[in-house]
């Protein structure tokens, strides 16, 4: 590193020149950080192509090598499937040029639905939606490619008389407009 002050203004430059080891030239920590998160994209992405049930929900690099891959499908991810993408991923990274830790998950069941297959694959399940002004929950019943149908019950005062009578309301609900949904979990 190289600290230079000119004029009380302090500047400081790393220094990117390069260095031999035994392997070859090092390069600047940022550069192979970067060249492995496109390396492990693709790794990734080839995994699942070679299922075309599973789909990818999240990838995420942490500051210290952890790589997080989570994955889901049109009818649950089997732990064999996890375990063929986590050896694909790592047979395919080198330890030596890269020290990482990764770890394959499905998305958990208190996770938000963020991907239009996610609501395929719960169909007939309570979910709690949120838009930008309302929230609903009901019973999914429809999804269509940009819309999906909530249906549930209602109590309201009848139309002549005393007393509620319990009705069924529907609302379509397009995807781009909904903040969050999750899968509502009963017990």
């Amino acid at each position: 590193m190289i600290f230079v002050i000119i004029k009380g203004i302090s500047i400081f430059a790393a220094k990117f020149t390069t260095e031999l080891s035994w392997r070859g030239q090092k390069v600047p920590s940022f550069y192979t950080k970067n060249r492995m998160k496109s390396k492990v994209v693709t790794l990734v992405n080839e995994a699942i192509e070679e299922n075309s049930a599973l789909f990818l929900i999240d990838l995420k690099f942490s500051e210290n090598n952890g790589i997080l891959v989570v994955v889901d499908g049109d009818s649950g991810v089997p732990l064999s499937e996890c375990i063929r993408i986590s050896r694909h991923v790592e047979h395919n990274l080198d330890r030596d040029e890269e020290d990482f830790s990764l770890e394959v998950t499905t998305p958990n069941v208190t996770d938000p639905l963020v991907d239009p297959r996610q609501y395929n694959k719960n169909m007939n399940r309570t979910l709690t939606v949120r838009t930008e002004n309302e929230k609903f929950e009901g019973k999914l019943i429809e999804v269509s490619e940009n819309k999906i149908l909530l249906q549930w019950k209602a109590r309201e005062p009848k139309p002549i008389g005393k007393g509620k009578v319990t009705v069924v309301k529907e609302k379509r609900i397009p995807l781009n407009e909904i903040k969050q949904a999750k899968v509502k979990l009963i017990f």
